[in-house]
């Protein structure tokens, strides 16, 4: 193996520890994060040497037959790099969004017909949606115009990011390589009103995945320091709320965690009192349900077939088939539902099928 494949290889290993530390260190939120790091580390580290003892035994190190000097100041740097994310991590985390008052956003010159579209783009993503006016107004304010021509490639898998961007025109298709040796899968396309790259932000992370746009794209593009004062804590609590709910779905378990922050983000909520209908049978179907809280009834030509509790979901069948709803399905109690519209399920993830048929075994103890 080559130094710079050693290197590479290292690398991978590195990203995907830290990356996946981070993420739980914001669900977490722990008071004493250093100890919570160090055993999460731990932990990990435990797991892995079970695993070992079990198949083969994990490299934690390149052997020192084929150590050379160059190999040690690569693996030197890397540490480096490594050591420098995490300071950077534990500072914006625990630090920077307790500095509002030191925060001057950035304000870029634009029309009053800039303005509006870009308001009007904001208005449909889920992100901006509980910012008052005057944290609108700041985002607005703060958000740059870009433009891009057929085959540019605005971010990049594993590189650093500093913005996230909303799509005010043009198609754009988004790329991602599930391990090293494999080639770049194609899995989602974004248009006008979508938004890309807010993970980057979100966790301080490398980018998750790659996006190119393949026709003339105009996208607004908005800075770390006004994401993370004026956005970044609540949608981590929105994320993590809802992430907490789709981990109850028996169906979408295999999902990884980038799949599973792509469909909260099109999650929309609805509340229901004791006797109200969420949907009845014989009606067309467009929308997908998770029940988040509260117990649902299923009727089938009056007669009682199935209940429903938190992480249970129906409405699947009729998108699937293309077929009228199958039931009628009524509130018992005070409850809380979300839904994903088809078209928002195929925009974020692929066809329904997809999921369905990688969870083949347990779909058919559902259905059955």
């Amino acid at each position: 193996m080559s130094s710079k494949d050693k290197i590479a290889k290292y690398k991978v290993k590195v990203n995907d520890v830290i990356q996946n530390m981070v993420y739980e260190l914001f669900k977490k939120q722990p008071e004493n994060y250093i100890d919570w790091m160090i055993q999460y580390l731990e932990v990990r580290r435990t797991k892995l040497h079970v695993k070992g003892s079990q198949s083969q035994q994990i490299e934690y190190h390149i052997s020192s037959e084929e150590e050379n000097e160059d190999d040690v100041d690569q693996l030197e740097n890397a540490i480096k790099k490594d050591q420098q994310f995490r300071t950077s991590v534990s500072a914006e985390v625990y630090g920077l969004h307790n500095k509002k008052e030191d925060f001057k956003p950035r304000v870029i010159a634009k029309n009053q017909d800039q303005k509006e579209r870009i308001e009007n783009k904001l208005s449909g993503v889920f992100m901006f949606q509980a910012l008052d006016q005057n944290e609108k107004n700041i985002i607005i304010d703060a958000m740059e115009e870009k433009h891009f021509n057929p085959g540019d490639w605005i971010i990049n898998q594993g590189d650093d990011g500093n913005e996230l961007y909303v799509v005010a025109q043009g198609q754009l298709d988004c790329y991602r390589r599930f391990s090293k040796n494999q080639e770049p899968q194609l899995i989602k396309q974004y248009q006008s009103g979508d938004m890309f790259g807010e993970l980057a932000l979100l966790y301080n992370a490398p980018r998750a995945a790659s996006i190119q746009s393949n026709t003339d794209s105009i996208l607004f593009a908005l800075d770390r320091s006004t994401f993370n004062a004026i956005v970044k804590e609540a949608t981590v609590k929105r994320r993590e709320h809802y992430e907490e709910v789709l981990s109850k779905v028996e169906i979408l378990k295999s999902m990884d965690s980038y799949e599973k922050t792509q469909i909260c983000d099109g999650l929309k909520e609805q509340h229901f009192k004791p006797q109200e209908y969420i949907l009845k049978e014989g009606e067309e179907g467009h929308k997908f349900y998770i029940v988040v809280k509260g117990t649902l009834i299923a009727f089938k030509q009056n007669e009682e077939v199935l209940r429903y509790k938190s992480g249970d979901y129906f409405g699947e069948l009729a998108l699937i088939n293309k077929v009228p709803r199958q039931a009628t399905i009524q509130a018992e109690t005070d409850s809380i539902v979300v839904y994903l519209d088809y078209q928002a399920f195929i925009r974020l993830l692929g066809p329904i099928e997809n999921i369905l048929i990688r969870n083949s075994d347990n779909y058919k103890k559902f259905i059955n």
